[in-house]
């Protein structure tokens, strides 16, 4: 079932049910007016979506209108919590090798996570106003899930039955930040502004034999500025799987139902021991700060300049077919 938020006069959108080949789509206020309240609902609503999702791809559903990414807000606009992992250790251990800072053991047995700011994301083909250049702007190619209800203190197991929806991400990060907040010592906060979603969301039995051992194993596709920069299996080096992610969100809380948890930015090893450029004939990546750490650590200094105002970002993930099936990100930075 694929499921999106179309922009209205409200906050939270509406809910639209849309077909499998993202031609089509069709309100469901009649069912839940938006995509929290299906969540909140969700084990009675859902049967009653997907029967809508059926007729929608037989064609037998005459409300049906074309589907317009641009039309979407995010999946959900809002959300009560956005935690991001880092569940690619490769990213990690980039980022600590550029500035010569070793790598703990416990990176590798327990992830990383921050909580981001949930309360206004971004449309998945809306302009992202930043106010200044100067803040190292970078986008971040993601995964993440969004969650039923999860019981504190819940294992893996439990954690991974209460996956409903995946989705993309672009994490836009703000580099030239970053370092003096984590240099208090209390974590992101203006470094990370309003992320961004793919404009559909999809339950797991969409993916096939793609969803695998709570993973999405395909590429995720990024073109910046027009040209492939990265295609690298989001299934491949992660770390953590997603209910190893969602379980360690829940270790001294419990999550409510339409939590979002990321998979951090998508990091392949493939080519060369951090990764090897497109251009190289590697997979590319899912950030620009993965390529300035290779230059830092290969050339002494990165080379590579952030994003500018006017530059443009899509991100994109293709079944067997060649067929989208989230819907395109594609994005513009704009002055603010």
């Amino acid at each position: 079932m694929k499921l999106a938020t179309l922009k209205n006069s409200t906050r939270d959108g509406l809910l639209v049910v849309v077909s499998r080949d993202l031609s089509k789509c069709v309100a469901v206020d009649d069912i839940a007016a938006t995509m929290q309240q299906a969540l909140d609902q969700w084990e009675h609503v859902s049967p009653l979506l997907d029967e809508v999702y059926l007729g929608l791809n037989e064609g037998i559903l005459l409300q049906a209108v074309p589907f317009n990414p641009i039309q979407c807000e995010s999946p959900l606009p809002r959300a009560y919590q956005w935690a991001d992992g880092s569940a690619y250790v490769n990213h990690v251990e980039l980022v600590r090798k550029a500035r010569g800072a070793e790598m703990p053991d416990s990176f590798w047995s327990e992830p990383l996570m921050y909580q981001g700011g949930s309360d206004s994301f971004i449309g998945p083909c809306d302009d992202i106003p930043l106010a200044s250049e100067d803040w190292g702007i970078d986008f971040e190619g993601e995964v993440a899930v969004v969650t039923g209800d999860v019981a504190m203190g819940c294992s893996a197991s439990q954690a991974a039955q209460s996956i409903k929806l995946l989705m993309l991400v672009n994490d836009v990060s703000l580099r030239g930040l970053i370092p003096g907040e984590l240099a208090k010592g209390f974590g992101f906060f203006q470094s990370k502004p309003s992320s961004a979603f793919s404009p559909v969301a999809v339950t797991p039995d969409e993916l096939g034999d793609a969803w695998h051992n709570n993973k999405v194993n395909l590429p995720l596709l990024t073109t910046y500025n027009g040209r492939a920069f990265g295609c690298p299996n989001a299934g491949v080096d992660m770390t953590f799987d997603f209910s190893q992610l969602i379980a360690h969100a829940a270790k001294t809380r419990p999550l409510s139902a339409g939590a979002i948890i990321g998979s951090g930015t998508v990091s392949n090893k493939q080519g060369t021991e951090y990764g090897t450029a497109i251009s190289e004939g590697g997979v590319g990546y899912s950030c620009i700060a993965e390529v300035r750490m290779i230059e830092t650590i290969r050339d002494g200094q990165p080379h590579t300049q952030f994003m500018s105002f006017n530059d443009t970002i899509k991100m994109d993930m293709l079944d067997g077919r060649g067929n989208s099936i989230f819907g395109s990100i594609e994005q513009k930075i704009v002055q603010y």
